[in-house]
């Protein structure tokens, strides 16, 4: 089975921007050592608590600082973007990092209604735009634009030896067939999604058509997962995710992650809020975890689970994925 990463580069309570950062660098470099396949850095705009409004900045720190585990965006939001802008991006991003870049593409605007005006005028519109955009970025990064493009003079250089390898994130039939249609790979959001993953999976395999000669579909499903070395540590460890996912609804929370302690002090009486929220997500020991991400894999038939882990301490998410690492891909029994 293969894992991989998701960071949101979550700001903790007791935590600079900065610090944040650095943590996720952290991260790539501990989940390559770990044997994780590919490290994915989110978008988010103006949103408190969350420190990278740009994976693409990100990447090349990360990059510099890791040799092979595979980087990428998750994702970048395209609305916001000119196509031929993030095929240069990522072109040289690929061009840096041979053979290890992902551009995983979305189309949510990643913040508020405020900051989607800042970024992008006319978003819905280029929303509505999105199949076409998709076309034009496959067009860049293959280096394929037809004659009869109006861009059919311009390359999005540098032209690397390796292209970038897109993926197209999303929770949606919509997106799973705008992913089949254009041959791309697909990475389904189960962490935020309440829609039948399975079915929209199938959807996926059911109606891809290569790009490329010899292509297949391959598939990620995202899900949000704590683990810890018993289950009762890994329940308070979660407390901090949810209690300020909680927060976050609920329009707090620009603190950022809270404390298990500060989690505990929020809730007082008060837990059975949270139950409905720990159902999209894995929590427990390394044997728990391991049954729940496996069984996971077959109801989804994925070829990989990407893994979103916010905990208040950075050493507890790493020691999150150190754990399920060596349950399911260091057991010499799996």
């Amino acid at each position: 089975m293969r894992l991989s990463i998701l960071d949101q580069a979550p700001i903790s309570s007791n935590q600079s921007a900065s610090d944040a950062l650095k943590a996720s660098m952290e991260l790539a470099k501990a989940g390559e050592n770990l044997g994780y396949t590919r490290f994915w850095i989110a978008e988010h705009h103006d949103l408190p608590g969350l420190a990278c409004p740009a994976p693409e900045v990100m990447l090349g720190y990360i990059g510099a600082n890791t040799k092979h585990i595979r980087i990428g965006s998750g994702a970048v939001l395209l609305p916001h973007y000119k196509p031929y802008k993030v095929a240069e991006v990522y072109n040289m991003l690929a061009t840096l990092f041979p053979d290890r870049v992902d551009v995983g593409i979305g189309r949510a605007p990643g913040g508020s209604a405020e900051a989607t005006n800042a970024l992008s005028d006319n978003f819905l519109q280029q929303v509505w735009n999105m199949p076409k955009s998709v076309k034009d970025l496959l067009y860049f990064i293959d280096n394929t634009l037809p004659p009869e493009h109006p861009h059919a003079k311009v390359s999005a250089s540098p032209i690397p030896s390796v292209p970038p390898m897109p993926w197209l994130l999303g929770t949606s039939k919509k997106s799973a067939i705008l992913a089949a249609e254009n041959g791309l790979a697909y990475a389904f959001g189960q962490f935020m999604s309440d829609q039948d993953g399975a079915a929209i999976i199938e959807q996926y395999r059911h109606y891809f058509q290569p790009r490329k000669p010899n292509e297949v579909p391959q598939v990620i499903v995202t899900v949000s997962v704590i683990c810890a070395e018993t289950s009762e540590k890994a329940e308070d460890v979660a407390l901090s995710s949810l209690v300020w996912g909680l927060q976050r609804k609920r329009g707090e929370g620009q603190r950022g992650v809270p404390s298990i302690q500060e989690a505990k002090d929020y809730l007082q009486n008060d837990k059975t809020l949270l139950n409905e929220m720990k159902e999209s997500m894995i929590i427990g020991n390394p044997q728990q975890v391991k049954k729940r991400i496996e069984n996971l894999q077959v109801r989804y038939n994925a070829d990989e689970i990407m893994i979103v882990t916010i905990t208040y301490s950075p050493a507890d998410k790493i020691q999150s994925y150190k754990l399920i690492a060596e349950e399911i891909l260091h057991n010499t029994e799996c």
